[in-house]
């Protein structure tokens, strides 16, 4: 028997934080854990964290499989921790499906992190732009923003909004030209770094 097994054999709650930590614990030890503890909120938390260290929004096939799948489609369904839908809602690897669950969700920040996922599809960005501040914010940095979104998002107020919108890398040129005249000199190095990698 595996030192995990034994761990969730004998309730021994410190052995399997210690374990959840480690973002090389195999795939299959993190789902071993997550079931029998699936109504306890420190666990559940760790287990989403530990698949939110395991993943990449740079290198979105990195970790992918279908036991990844599987636990984020559970998490996402789990009312225990607020914080584990945080961590679905913005893992790269989240199906389609459960974006559009998760942004349904109460809380302003989950639907805010589906906002800003890059698995998720445009129509759902553009129901986005009509909710409140915080969730229509994360659609500047997102490379899935439709781009008509995104030229309203070019004269926000709000200066981090045109930062992430400066840094999108699937931003039109013209976009990106514009913010390169922006007041705030930020934004418009940010721009202009952009648009220099792309030359």
């Amino acid at each position: 028997m595996s030192n995990i097994n034994m761990a969730i054999e004998n309730n021994d709650i410190d052995t399997i934080i210690e374990a959840l930590d480690d973002k090389e614990l195999p795939i299959e030890d993190v789902k071993a854990i997550y079931y029998p503890f699936s109504e306890n909120k420190e666990i559940v938390g760790l287990v989403a964290m530990n698949l939110s260290l395991r993943t990449s929004v740079y290198d979105r096939d990195k970790e992918y499989s279908d036991t990844m799948v599987e636990l984020l489609i559970e998490i996402s369904r789990n009312r225990v921790d607020m914080g584990a839908r945080w961590a679905v809602a913005k893992n790269p690897h989240t199906p389609a499906e459960v974006l559009r669950f998760l942004a349904e969700d109460d809380v302003n920040l989950v639907r805010a992190l589906v906002a800003t996922n890059p698995s998720t599809p445009p129509e759902l960005l553009e129901k986005f732009f009509s909710d409140e501040k915080i969730v229509r914010d994360g659609l500047s940095g997102n490379p899935n923003t439709p781009s008509k979104l995104l030229k309203i998002l070019a004269d926000d107020s709000d200066k981090m909004v045109r930062m992430r919108l400066a840094e999108n890398r699937s931003a039109s040129s013209e976009i990106i030209a514009s913010l390169m005249k922006d007041d705030d000199p930020d934004v418009a190095k940010a721009a202009e770094i952009n648009l220099n990698e792309r030359v």
